[in-house]
């Protein structure tokens, strides 16, 4: 009979085991699930070999990542173009891709997403002092990134109104 410390385990099934279960909650850019796979001890050629097999399989895709990256920021969190480009170079996307995939992004259409945000917390602080609304709306705004121009431009017709 034998023991479990006589078993030897595979390393390349465990790193492609560890990876499938990184993968399940969401995607994650290459670099991202490289530095995780090398965090729980992967050998930096196995991880290198599992990430080819994904990206074969079709499972690990960065251009595909960046794209539903940048969706989902906009649409949820409604953050700027670039804050977005900063988080994904913060995941390790390649900056050509980040390119491509910001090559779309129209100034008109993330004023319109920075208007919106702002209409909506001027609703709920319209009874205030301007100079409060003015704080709270332009803070909201340079949180989520927006620029100095895009928020001077919201004011003005906010407060005009």
């Amino acid at each position: 009979m034998r023991d479990k410390s006589d078993v030897v385990a595979d390393p390349y099934s465990d790193a492609m085991s560890m990876a499938l279960y990184a993968l399940a909650p969401r995607a994650k850019s290459r670099a991202e699930l490289n530095t995780q796979l090398i965090k729980r001890g992967v050998e930096p050629e196995i991880s290198s070999s599992v990430l080819d097999s994904l990206e074969l399989q079709g499972l690990l895709n960065d251009l595909e990542f960046a794209h539903i990256w940048t969706e989902s920021r906009r649409r949820q969190k409604k953050l700027s173009t670039g804050v977005i480009v900063q988080e994904l170079r913060g995941k390790g996307v390649a900056q050509d891709i980040i390119d491509e995939v910001m090559q779309g992004s129209d100034v008109e259409e993330e004023y319109q997403m920075a208007f919106q945000l702002a209409e909506r917390k001027y609703r709920s602080c319209a009874h205030l002092d301007h100079m409060v609304i003015y704080r709270r709306i332009h803070s909201l705004l340079a949180r989520k990134g927006f620029s100095h121009q895009i928020t001077e431009r919201i004011m003005k017709e906010l407060l005009a109104s």
